[in-house]
């Protein structure tokens, strides 16, 4: 039986949209639940043992010695985020770091063990009687020779810092209405394909309060959205701890 090119184009036609319809049902259903794992503790104890370095004495007591000062102990980081920390270091080979935001140097310890031979670790803090702490594990760790600590506002001593080399690598963890003001300050000295590590960028999850009052996490919304869309970054905000957002400085004339 003759059948036209028309009928044939149109039997095609309808073919195509009729698949196209069935992905699009498909991506959709397959979109929901969307691809995450809601921790429980057995589960995040369970994450936390399977890691190298397990057992670190030099963290292990100054994480205990952090945890007896009290309520400020919720600033540390989390135990397998000081090994990622560490990896990202090395895998970047990062020769010049900075820390914004040392607290009793438990990231700084994870960043200096990461630096490439010769690296250097630049930590700005405010807090002399918490950075005393860090002096010692570092000193404890075989790594003063490669930390160099200003105390003072991080704000106005980044203002006239230079460093030696353009920055590979930035960890901030600190006010947080102070983290924008802190990127566009670092961002120029940053060099092009450095990485910006932020720290607490779901804010226990809080992030998602509506309405959003808290002055901290106001900040933190703002920089979420600002990194996401910011043409001089290519940023991704990841669940690990309390939410990292990475961000690598895009280099000149980079789509």
């Amino acid at each position: 039986m003759y059948r036209s090119r028309q009928a044939d184009s149109i039997d095609v036609s309808m073919e195509v949209a009729e698949t196209l319809g069935k992905m699009e049902q498909s991506n959709s259903q397959s979109s929901r639940p969307a691809k995450y794992v809601a921790l429980t503790d057995p589960l995040y104890d369970y994450i936390a043992r399977h890691r190298s370095h397990v057992v670190d004495p030099i963290l292990d007591a100054l994480r205990a010695e952090t945890q007896s000062l009290g309520d400020v102990a919720r600033m540390l980081i989390s135990p397998e985020q000081g090994n990622f920390l560490t990896l990202l270091t090395k895998l970047l080979d990062v020769r010049t770091a900075v820390e914004v935001g040392t607290f009793t140097g438990y990231s700084s310890i994870c960043l200096a063990r990461g630096l490439a031979d010769g690296g250097r670790l630049h930590c700005f803090d405010v807090n002399a009687e918490w950075a005393s702490i860090a002096r010692r594990y570092w000193k404890q760790d075989g790594l003063a020779s490669r930390v160099e600590l200003q105390l003072g506002d991080a704000k106005q001593v980044l203002l006239d810092w230079e460093p030696r080399a353009p920055i590979d690598l930035a960890f901030i963890d600190a006010d947080k209405p102070g983290y924008d003001t802190y990127f566009e300050i670092l961002l120029p000295k940053m060099k092009p394909n450095g990485l910006f590590i932020f720290d607490n960028m779901v804010w226990s999850g809080r992030v998602i309060e509506q309405p959003l009052t808290d002055p901290d996490g106001l900040a933190i919304d703002r920089l979420n959205r600002k990194l996401a869309g910011d043409p001089r970054v290519e940023s991704v905000l990841l669940p690990i701890a309390d939410g990292l957002h990475l961000a690598r400085k895009r280099r000149d004339g980079e789509s």
